[in-house]
Parts: C-alpha cells; structure tokens; sequence
C-alpha cells in the first residue's frame, strides 16, 4: 500500500517504512561518532590543554565554591553534579577524569586536592563515596577571571545551562600537565615539563616573535617527569619540539647500596613515567625464574608515603651491581620508552604542534583572554562613573532634587523629571530614586569623589592597554610570571646525551656481559681501627706485591695479597677463624687507599661486639703464627683446615684470648711485647707447627700479673722498629696521653723461645704499664682515638728510654699503606 504522492510503503497501522543504504548509513553514523570522540571527548584543547571532561569537572567545582580554603566534600557529589548539569556520560569516566586531576604522580602541577585513596600507578582510586576533593590553588588560577566574559560560554548538552568553551588558563597547561587520549583514527600522548622552564620560554616568544627552536630550548631543554627519572638522549625530543612526533628513553634512579656489611643492592627512588613499583617487580620476578636475569637474590618494596619511593634490589654475592643494573635496564620498565604525539584540537579541529605551535596558540589565547578582560573592566568602569557622575550632581543640589521626587505623582513621573530637571540620563535617575538616605552625608560626597577620581585613572590605564598591544603583552608576561612563583618546582627529572651500555652493544654475536665480579689479584687490608677494604691490583700485585704508599690517614693491623674470590680467614681474639671472600668488600683504586671508606669487619662477618678481628691469613699459604694474652704461642700448619664456614684454631687456656695473629714462614721471627716493657723475639722455625685441636706451646715467660700486649711476625731483612707507649694503671683511661717512643728492633737482642725477654721502656715515676705497643716495618703510625693521625717521636731512642710526653691520646698504632 502506497499514497498517490509517495512510493514509500505504508503498513495498514499508519508507519512509514523507507529503503536506505546500509553503507551511507553506516558511513554518516561512524562519522558522526567520529566527531564526537574526537572532539568531545578524546583529545585536548590547545589553549588549556584540557578535555571537556576535564574542563567541565573543574568549572563546576568553580561554581560549588570548592576553593582551596574550603573543606573538601565527597568526590561522589562533584560527580553526580557534573554528570546531571554539563556531561551527560557514565559516572565512572567523570570520576577517573576527576582522579587523573589530582595524582601528583600523573600531573607535574595537579589541579584537584583529593583527599582519602586516590590510587597509585599500581592500584585503583577508591570507590567516590569514599574520597572528597577540592580545587588546588592552581586550578584557581585556571578559572580565574571567568566571570569577566574572557572566554565565550555554549549551551550544556539540554540547554538548560552554559558551560566556559575553553578555560582562562593562567598557564601553559597541556604543556606544563601533559595529555593522552585515543581517539578515532588519532591518538595523543604528551610529556609534562616544568612550569618554571615553560613560562620562561612563553614569555620569550612573546618578547620574539622570530624565535628559533634552538632559542626556545634553551629554555625547554625537554620533558620533566612528575616521578623524575633520568631521560637518555635528547634527539627523539628535538624531534618532537620540532615535528610534534618522537620519542625518548626514561630510566629509573638507582644507586648502588651497602644492605648489609656482606650484601650490596640497587636501590631505586624514581621509576620511569607511569612505571609502577609493582610492574617492575613483576618483570623482575619473570626474568629471573626465566633464568634472562642472573645476580638478584631478592626484591623488596619499601616504599612509603613517608619516604617516597624505595625499591630495593638484592644482589648476589660476586655479581657486578653496575652490569646487573644493566640487566635490569634491558629487561625490565627500570628503562621505558616513552613516543610523543602532540596532537591537540586547534580552532576547532585536530592538529600536531611543535614547541613553537603549542605556546604560539596559548599565548594568542592569553592575549585574547586579557585583552577581553581589560574591555570588560573597561565597560563596567565607565558604567560605575556614569553613575557616581549622576549621584554627585544630586548630591550637589539634594534639596531641589528631594522637591521634585515630592511633587511627582509616581516613579515614572520622578524619573522623567529628574532627566528634564537635571540632565541625567535613564539610569542615572534611576539609581537616584533608589538612593538611601544615609548617603546623602558629606562624608558620602567626599567617597564618590575620591571614587569618580578612581574610576577616572582606571578608566585611563584600560584605554591605553587595549589601545597599545604591548601593553597587553607586557601585562600576559606578568601575569606568567607571577605564576611560576606562585607554582613553579624545580626540575625533577635529569636530562642526558645517550650512552652506550652493556644492552645497547649486545648483538648476536656479541658474548654475554659479564654479571659476575673477576677473580682478580687484590690486596685485603684491614685497619686498627676494624675497617676492611679491597685493594684491586694488576697481575704483578701477585708476584712482587703492591707498591708501598704512605697515608696520613690509615694505620694498617692486617694485610693480605690474595683475589677477590679466594676464600680467606679472619681470626678473632676468641680463637676462632671465619671463612669469607673479599668479593663484596668497598673496592679502592690502588692509587688512593683510604680506609675510612671500608666496611666494618664485624659487621661484615656479622660477629658480636664483644670479639675483635686481628689478622687476615691464607687457607693454603704459610703457618699461622698465634700468641695469646698469657704468653702461649702456637703456629698452625698449612691445609688440613675444617670444612665448617668457623671454627676454633686453637685451645685456649680460662682467662686467655689471642694477642695476635701472624703468618711466615721460618725465617721470620715472632715478637712478643709484654705490658711490663720486656720484648722477645725469636726464629718461627722454633716453633713447631700443630694442629687446629692444640693448645700451643710456652712463648715467653711473663712475670706476675703481666700479659702481652703485642704479637707479631716480622722479616729481618727489613727495617724494622719498636714503638711503645707507657702509662698508668692508676690514671683513668684517655685521660693521660702518656709517653711514647721508637726504637729500631736491631737494638734488641734476640733470644730463645721460652725466656724472658729484654727490657723495651723504662717507666718513669708514676708509669706502670704499657698501653701500647707495636712491632713492625718502619715508619710506624699512630692513630687517637678520634681517628686523628697523632705525631710520634722520630725513630732512634735507646732501646730502654723512656720516651717523651704524646700531645694527645693514642688509640692505636700499626704499619702505613
């Protein structure tokens, strides 16, 4: 059934069915929802570099008086306003519009205060109900000024209200805030920069119209992540600057750690933009089950609202930290890229910008917003003096005016003569006629005429702004600069050239790097203080040993030439030995010893407080020579060691501990130094070798109620010499520094194993003991207790003085690096 007029069919019901093509149809529906994505939803607006959601999420706030010195309120009302007055869509998109807004973590200069879990880079924002907000100070500085007809205003999606087409913007928002959004056909992906660096490349621009891109990137060297970071490589964002596409690489801060005195890690503080904490640990995680990643013991997550971010990274022991962090760059988001696209809606359509593009249309936008503000203020200026005008003009003559209101039959009739009688315009009468009495004081006549006056100076100064344009630019110059004090940080992210790395010189035929640490040569030192480093030496260190340096700093008590992977022994005055390696001990360039930069050995061995550290010696080189506290010397033979990581190397007697520890072979000689002042040496070859299970032999005798106070091996053929320090029992401890002095070890005559000794100080009236005493190569060096190198006296005493007076207290003495 058809009408005469019309072809198209008619159902018996009355509706009208009509043929369409499918693809025309299709082809006008997917544009238009094209259309709406891209401009209604997905992608930015240049001038404020916010999306309408955005735009409408902080306009309303606006208007709910959400300012900064208010309270917050729940997140949930500002959604349910914005969805029912200006964005018609789901709650969920206006809230997470609403949580990107204010993760300082996402925006280098957030525009939302929330309050309560607004998520992290891992986990989700709570749920509305459960968190409140209110504007930053900066998006403030966004809307300010919206009630001065700055920007044009459009219908809300029922026309029922009006909503801002674009935002003031005191600031280069899409620049400084960044954005991205997927659109139809186009994406967007912009990287956050520093307030302070974008302003001052604005303003530039606006003094230079002609500037050069190299010009404008002495300002904006590149992109400044909220989470910091370090950016490797700056021509991917030349590119960008220039073309509106590129890209670079982002790396995390890591910094390599003591954990523990045995264990180092990679500590890391800033990630990667958009790099979560928990993502990395994933990868980690994967690699190293994968078996792609080697030399990580552990993962921890120490981060904290407190401490920020804290990733800690646990190497293994022997793994070079520098070529797992290596690793982990290649591997893992601890190094992510990240791919500008600056692709930002300009006069109502899409369009990729360059650093020039961008701030050339938000400065034309800030000249405009100024320009309208200042003819606004211009307009309701004139109107107020227009005013104030009338009302001195009836104040001046209040009485007649009074008559005529009186005598008028109504308003209309007052108002009419009024304008007759006075020569007022509409409005004037007008306001008139409203006019209290209270106002009519001559103190009321003195402030409309300071105000007219007023009004007539800013009348002036808006004309002759609008009437020059760089007045106007001068003034949007102020403005910028006045909010990069108000809101500008310092740059938090490090920009570098890029650098080749074990990653980026891999290839297929390329060996694997190399994790581990080398079995090198080194020299373990070990201080008097009980502060351990390793010396790296090159292949001569093992054959001729380091060459010998002085330090005015370090005093050497152990001193052994091995590599860094060779297990050694440390012996302890309780008599026992630990296994360790050195491999993860401070390393220092053979050329600048500095023992204060060591680990502390007890720490590092994780032994009490109570035991001491004395020597370092081989596991399969000489003896090792022991002499205890109660004269006892034993030396053990070479091999034969217990496979336990500790044990005992020798019996001690109740009451004794080890006063030293030594490590030659039989041509050497042993010396003891008593706290009495008696010194004997003797040939090692005396002393026959024993098992770990013996308890020694007799050393040296010792007279009642004195101990040794020095143990030690010497070679004869060296130069060697005797320093002691003598005090008093009776004296309290660092009180009294004592008398020292230096002999040459030649002047004391040897003497068998077992004997007494000869005398090595003569005690002066009052001295009783000695509290130190050290054999060994020339020259010697004295440590105080503060760590402070103290002054010996020179080397050549008779082997009996009694030294002279120390200018400060002595801590310790040993041998120099």
């Amino acid at each position: 059934m058809a009408t005469p007029e019309n072809d198209t069919p008619v159902t018996p019901a009355g509706e009208r069915i009509e043929d369409i093509d499918v693809s025309a149809e299709m082809q006008g529906s997917f544009l238009e929802y094209a259309y709406s994505v891209i401009y209604s939803r997905a992608l930015p607006d240049a001038r404020d570099g916010l999306k309408p959601v955005q735009r409408r999420i902080l306009y309303q706030m606006t208007e709910m008086g959400l300012r900064p010195d208010r309270g917050h309120v729940k997140s949930a009302r500002v959604v349910g306003d914005v969805m029912g007055k200006l964005h018609p869509h789901g709650d969920a998109s206006i809230y997470d519009a609403m949580v990107r807004l204010a993760q300082d973590f996402i925006l280098r200069v957030p525009l939302i205060d929330g309050h309560g879990n607004f998520g992290s880079l891992d986990d989700g924002p709570a749920a509305p109900r459960y968190t409140e907000a209110r504007l930053q100070a900066a998006a403030v500085a966004m809307t300010d000024d919206l009630d001065e007809d700055v920007v044009d205003f459009v219908p809300n999606y029922d026309s029922s209200l009006m909503q801002p087409e674009v935002l003031p913007a005191a600031f280069p928002n899409l620049l400084v805030n960044g954005a991205s959004g997927i659109a139809v056909g186009m994406a967007t992906n912009m990287a956050p920069h520093n307030l302070i660096e974008v302003v001052a490349a604005a303003r530039y621009l606006l003094e230079n119209h002609e500037a050069t891109l190299e010009d404008l990137m002495a300002f904006v060297p590149g992109p400044d992540l909220p989470t910091g970071g370090t950016i490797i490589g700056l021509e991917g964002i030349k590119d960008a600057y220039a073309t509106g596409r590129g890209a670079f690489k982002t790396r995390a801060k890591v910094t390599v750690e003591s954990i523990t005195a045995r264990k180092t890690g990679l500590v890391v503080t800033e990630l990667p933009y958009l790099v979560g904490p928990e993502r990395v640990i994933e990868k980690i995680k994967d690699g190293v089950n994968a078996k792609k990643i080697n030399g990580i013991s552990d993962v921890t997550d120490l981060t904290d609202r407190k401490h920020g971010m804290r990733l800690v990274i646990g190497i293994k022991t022997g793994f070079s930290p520098d070529a797992v962090l290596e690793q982990l760059y290649r591997l893992t988001p601890l190094e992510d890229n990240f791919s500008i696209n600056n692709v930002a809606l300009v006069n109502g359509g899409p369009k990729t910008l360059g650093l020039k593009e961008l701030l050339r249309v938000y400065l034309d936008h800030r000249l405009e917003v100024v320009r309208r503000r200042s003819a606004y203020r211009l307009a309701r200026r004139k109107e107020r003096l227009h005013l104030v005008e009338g009302l001195l003009i009836a104040i001046l003559d209040i009485d007649e005016v009074i008559q005529v209101i009186r005598q008028s039959d109504d308003s209309e009739q007052a108002r009419s003569r009024l304008i007759d009688v006075f020569d007022l315009s509409e409005l004037q009468a007008e306001y008139i006629l409203e006019l209290r009495l209270r106002r009519l004081t001559k103190f009321s006549r003195i402030e409309l005429e300071a105000e007219a006056d007023k009004l007539r100076a800013e009348i002036e100064e808006l004309e002759s702004i609008l009437a020059d344009p760089a007045r106007v630019a001068q003034l949007v110059s102020d403005e910028l600069e006045e909010v990069a004090e108000r809101f500008g940080t310092p740059r938090r992210t490090l920009l570098t050239e890029a650098r080749l790395s074990i990653a980026a010189v891999s290839s297929r035929k390329a060996p694997a790097p190399v994790l581990e640490i080398a079995d090198a040569p080194c020299q373990v030192l070990l201080s008097t203080t009980g502060r351990a480093i390793r010396v790296d030496l090159g292949d001569e260190g093992l054959a001729g040993g380091p060459a010998r340096r002085r330090s005015k700093h370090d005093a050497i008590r152990s001193r052994l030439v091995t590599t860094s992977r060779t297990e050694i022994g440390a012996i302890t005055n309780l008599g026992r030995l630990v296994r360790f390696t050195a491999v993860d001990l401070p390393s220092v360039p053979a050329n600048s010893i500095q023992l204060a930069a060591g680990a502390r050995i007890n720490d590092y061995l994780a032994i009490g407080a109570k035991e001491r550290v004395l020597g370092f010696v081989s596991l399969d080189g000489e003896p090792v020579a022991l002499g205890t506290r109660q004269g006892v010397v034993k030396r053990v033979a070479p091999g034969g060691w217990p496979s336990r990581p500790d044990f005992e190397v020798i019996a001690l007697k109740p009451g004794d501990e080890i006063a030293g520890v030594a490590q030659g072979s039989d041509a050497e000689e042993l010396v003891f130094v008593t706290s009495d002042a008696q010194l004997l040496h003797c040939g090692a070859g005396t002393v026959r070798p024993q098992g770990v299970a013996a308890g020694g032999m007799a050393g040296i005798n010792l007279s009642p109620k004195a101990t040794v106070v020095f143990f030690g091996s010497i070679d004869p053929g060296e130069e060697n010499v005797v320093a002691t320090v003598s005090t008093s029992t009776a004296t309290i401890a660092g009180a009294d520094p004592g008398r020292a002095k230096v002999s040459a070890l030649a002047e004391f005559p040897g003497k068998g194993r077992a004997t007494g000794g000869v005398r090595a100080h003569t005690f002066l009236k009052g001295e009783d003991v000695l509290g130190l005493a050290w054999v060994g190569r020339s020259p010697a060096l004295a440590v105080g207790t503060d760590g402070a190198v103290r002054q010996l006296p020179d080397s050549g005493s008779k082997r009996d003085a009694s030294g002279t007076p120390l200018d400060g207290v002595i801590g310790s003495i040993g041998e120099s690096v």
